[in-house]
């Protein structure tokens, strides 16, 4: 009855008409009649079926015209997204579905509202929101709002691996690796061709050699980039990493063992070996100085007349073998290790300290006295230059627990800058992620029983690292 007065009311005066003392009587029995009671609840009945379906509209409105972004997926990685509940005005559904995603393998939870999983193709997709709102009709049509969806190329899959020419008389294996006992350590390399090579089938210019002698108990590891601009770089870098094996192989004689005996036991004692991971300054002792930049020196020159050799006898230039080159020398005695190292180039060579603690860069880069122009054991300018014997290193340590030898396509990739290999957490980073902690979870397990290792080495050179896509060998004593 106050619905109908209310409505009587409201409806007269709209109309012009007001109630007055005079109509109020006629008013009063009007609002009580059946036909006029029944009449304003047809009204406000229809009023609540336009307002429902006015709301019904005004849902389906605000949906399908929401702005809907939904990141872009890429190819073969894992995949995420929680919905903006708020913007698709998810409590006005009253049931809903996402349909299209399985095609391309991801997946919609409806509780969370979530898409996940593994995109498995690539390119521009629509997907289609279906749902119908509250109040509709749970037999009626689903309303569906289409929804673009990209997923990015695998950027791995953009690149191609065309086979190198094995007719070539310089022709190498595009990926190399091996494992070893090393005297008290073990070693584990492997170089691989970088996918710039691949994608048009040039070869691998990297090169590794590597080797423990019996009879005086030294190791050598080398480690070589032949120069991209060079025709016969990858020439150059076997001739340059095999030619430093062989010297230390004539080198390494009883009286080379008997002149280093004597100098670094006198050495050792004054310097209290093993009080820290690393401690030396060999230039201090003028004739330690000297032996080591003989040995050393005479090695480089040794390798560079070979290449010399070489170069005249095929009737090439020797730049076109240009290459830098790295080697480290030691050996354990029992106040610790011994290291020579040498380096032309921008390559480098780091030690890590036992627990990891400290790093010692064995050589310098040939990055910024040359304004990003690096050096290669091929140039003749190198051993008249007065920074030569700077090129040269000897370190004493108790002990360690890695020795790095790297070209620039790990380098690059994983350190940026030079900068960064001084940084032990940068060390312990880089450590971690030969372990496992990348986004292929490709795993070096460190231990010598493991006779996968190299292998595992081989696969983890496989990272991807935007714009870096160089040749790539990493020679590890441990």
């Amino acid at each position: 009855m106050a619905i109908t007065q209310l409505f009587i009311e409201k409806l007269l005066k709209g109309n012009g008409i007001e109630i007055t003392a005079k109509n109020k009587a006629v008013f009063e029995a009007y609002i009580l009649e059946q036909q006029t009671i029944l009449a304003v609840e047809i009204i406000a009945k229809n009023q609540r079926e336009l307002m429902e379906n006015w709301k019904i509209k005004e849902n389906c409105y605000t949906i399908l015209t929401a702005a809907l972004q939904i990141p872009n997926g890429n190819m073969g990685k894992a995949y995420f997204h929680q919905f903006d509940c708020n913007a698709l005005n998810f409590d006005a559904m009253a049931y809903h579905e996402l349909v299209g995603l399985e095609a391309f393998g991801l997946h919609y939870n409806k509780q969370e509202k979530t898409i996940s999983g593994i995109p498995s193709q690539n390119g521009d997709f629509k997907i289609h929101l279906k749902f119908r709102v509250i109040g509709e009709n749970e037999n009626s049509e689903l309303h569906q709002k289409p929804i673009n969806f990209i997923i990015n190329a695998d950027p791995k899959s953009l690149w191609t691996d065309k086979p190198s020419n094995h007719a070539d008389p310089y022709w190498k294996a595009d990926a190399a690796a091996t494992f070893g006992k090393f005297g008290a350590k073990n070693s584990v390399v492997a170089s691989k061709r970088g996918r710039a090579h691949a994608n048009v089938g040039a070869f691998r210019d990297d090169h590794f050699a590597l080797h423990h002698y019996e009879n005086s108990n030294w190791s050598v590891v080398a480690v070589a980039d032949g120069a991209g601009s060079a025709i016969f770089s990858r020439k150059g870098s076997e001739i340059a990493c095999n030619e430093v094996v062989t010297y230390f192989g004539k080198e390494l004689t009883n009286q080379f063992n008997s002149e280093f005996d004597a100098l670094i036991q006198k050495y050792v004692p004054e310097n209290s070996v093993g009080t820290s991971n690393f401690e030396v300054n060999f230039k201090d002792n003028k004739e330690l100085q000297q032996f080591v930049t003989t040995t050393l020196g005479n090695c480089a020159k040794y390798v560079h007349q070979k290449l010399q050799e070489f170069a005249t006898s095929k009737k090439c230039l020797l730049s076109d073998l240009h290459t830098t080159l790295i080697f480290t020398l030691f050996k354990k005695f029992d106040f610790g290790y011994v290291l020579f190292s040498f380096g032309v180039g921008d390559c480098p060579i780091g030690m890590v300290s036992k627990n990891q603690t400290e790093v010692q860069l064995l050589n310098w880069l040939d990055v910024g006295d040359y304004g990003g122009g690096t050096r290669f054991i091929t140039m003749p300018e190198i051993f008249t230059s007065d920074k030569f014997e700077s090129r040269i290193n000897f370190t004493i340590c108790s002990d360690f627990d890695y020795l790095f030898l790297m070209t620039d396509g790990i380098y690059d990739a994983k350190f940026g800058v030079e900068a960064n290999l001084q940084k032990i957490e940068k060390w312990t980073t880089f450590i971690a992620d030969l372990k496992g902690a990348n986004e292929d979870s490709h795993a070096v397990i460190f231990d010598e029983t493991n006779t996968q290792i190299a292998q595992q080495l081989n696969n983890w050179l496989d990272f991807w690292s935007p714009g870096n896509h160089d040749d790539r060998t990493l020679a590890i004593v441990f």
